[in-house]
């Protein structure tokens, strides 16, 4: 399989960028993807938060099973403020706010006694595609960040003004280089990583090969899937969903995208990539 690397131009940018605005914010809140919380943590963002309060959102909590809320306790039993939500249901705005706002209740407490009520800035920093516009918009209340279901969309800062405090958006930004490719691997099952610079055949095949390891049960209610190898997996996609071509031959490429969109859209039920062991591997 091909080695997994993705850090374009734009996002060195990025890194300078959030760097100089460090200065400018009271505390930094990393967006997660909940299906991958220590695979989706770039460890290279760890000095952004040097001295300053943090928060873990591991977001797209309704794409993960229960085994996401091991790893949320795994990461809070670090000494972090940690909180679980989907961010496109208007139900978690509640505890994503209050988990911000304790963040700097110490702050704005000084700040009252004062006699000011200051408004408090937070950076809002990830890897692409694991939601952060789209929890600024749940916490602005519309529409004010530009979202999108893949990765690279937020290419420069944006402020958002919320109750009570402002949020900087930052584009998605990726380590240098992927020490660990079983994690890359599932950057790139979620979408983190642009899809155009992966080879679907690999990312298709490893991406059931994971599946029939942990969730065999998924593979068999939505394809038939009875076992085999990933090839042999895949064309019992293309018999279930009917992806032929003239003569008979399989079409792979209309099967691989299937079950990678089957997979991110949440087809295949709930689904947790990451082990107790990756989370407590994290390094903060």
């Amino acid at each position: 399989m091909k080695t997994i690397q993705w850090f374009p131009g734009h996002m060195t940018k990025a890194m300078r960028m959030m760097q100089e605005h460090l200065s400018l914010v009271d505390g930094v809140i990393f967006v997660l993807d909940a299906r991958c919380p220590a695979s989706s943590f770039n460890p290279k963002l760890k000095k952004l938060a040097a001295g300053k309060p943090v928060l873990f959102v591991l977001n797209k909590g309704d794409l993960a099973d229960e085994r996401a809320d091991i790893l949320l306790k795994i990461i809070r039993d670090k000494g972090v403020a940690a909180v679980k939500i989907n961010a496109v249901n208007s139900s978690s705005r509640r505890d994503i706010a209050g988990a911000i706002a304790k963040l700097v209740a110490e702050k704005r407490e000084r700040a009252l006694e004062k006699g000011y009520n200051r408004i408090f800035r937070f950076m809002v920093a990830g890897v692409p595609n694991t939601g952060k516009s789209t929890l600024i918009n749940l916490l602005a209340g519309g529409a004010r960040a530009e979202t999108g279901n893949k990765a690279g969309v937020t290419r420069g800062k944006q402020w958002v003004r919320c109750d009570g405090f402002e949020l900087l958006d930052t584009p998605g930004t990726m380590p240098p280089a992927f020490e660990n490719q079983t994690l890359a691997l599932r950057l790139a099952f979620v979408g983190s990583v642009n899809d155009d610079i992966l080879d679907l055949d690999d990312i298709a095949l490893a991406l059931l090969q994971a599946l029939a390891e942990k969730y065999p049960a998924r593979l068999a209610e939505r394809y038939g899937i009875s076992g085999g190898e990933p090839l042999d997996m895949l064309e019992q996609v293309c018999k279930k969903r009917g992806f032929m071509m003239r003569g008979g031959e399989f079409d792979y490429e209309r099967a691989e995208r299937a079950v990678i969109d089957d997979f991110r859209k949440g087809k295949l039920g709930r689904i947790t990539l990451d082990t107790p062991d990756d989370a407590r591997g994290m390094e903060f």
